[in-house]
């Protein structure tokens, strides 16, 4: 197993109520330390810490890839495909609306890979994606 160094990224929200609802509740992640404006979310390693801003998030811009609209900025992470399908389902179970469906993109193509984009209860964009090879993660 390769050992990555983690990320760190701090995301406004709007509500921390809905936050956790989201982040503890629909994709499972545990929670660290938090305040009355902020919460410290596990993801998957990584820590994403969600602040409380008034108004929320600047507008989003799209970019086209593979004929999908893709929202910008995002972020999310590499799963396995099984653990891509398994978080899928959950998300389909708590009726998650999505930007992008879970689908193959660039299929037999270098870099194929699952994908899904879907935003969390404050619009900040979120993409899990699975590739079958992790070697073609940075393919052309």
């Amino acid at each position: 197993m390769t050992t990555r160094p983690a990320f760190h990224l701090a995301i406004p929200v709007d509500d921390l109520d809905r936050a956790r609802a989201f982040y503890g509740g629909v994709l499972g992640l545990a929670e660290g330390r938090s305040a009355d404006a902020w919460v410290d979310w596990d993801f998957h390693g990584h820590q994403v810490v969600t602040h409380v801003v008034p108004g929320g998030r600047a507008p989003r811009a799209h970019n086209p890839v593979d004929g999908h609209d893709v929202p910008v900025p995002h972020f999310g992470l590499l799963l396995t495909v099984d653990g891509f399908h398994e978080l899928a389902d959950r998300l389909r179970a708590a009726r998650t609306e999505f930007v992008i469906e879970p689908y193959l993109r660039f299929a037999g193509e270098p870099g194929e890979q699952w994908t899904m984009f879907l935003l969390d209860p404050a619009g900040n964009a979120l993409e899990f994606k699975a590739f079958r090879d992790e070697s073609q993660v940075f393919a052309q």
